[in-house]
């Protein structure tokens, strides 16, 4: 799944929050690109998370987000 965030946020920031993600049951991987740090891939397993619980958890930090081509 891949999450596009609207705003820009520090490195320290947009790796907490890649750690935030990785760390949830369900979730194999979570990582942006360092030349489009806008667009988060995540890699799940639905059956045990849903794309939106992910993308709710980005948004819980005041990002605006959205997710691409679901």
């Amino acid at each position: 799944m891949l999450i596009h965030i609207d705003e820009e946020i520090s490195d320290d920031y947009i790796h907490g929050l890649e750690r935030e993600i990785s760390c949830k049951d369900g979730v194999y991987s979570a990582c942006v690109h360092e030349n489009a740090r806008h667009l988060m891939l995540v890699e799940f397993d639905p059956d045990d998370i849903r794309a939106n619980e992910l993308l709710n958890t980005v948004k819980n930090h005041g990002l605006h987000a959205e997710l691409v081509g679901l």
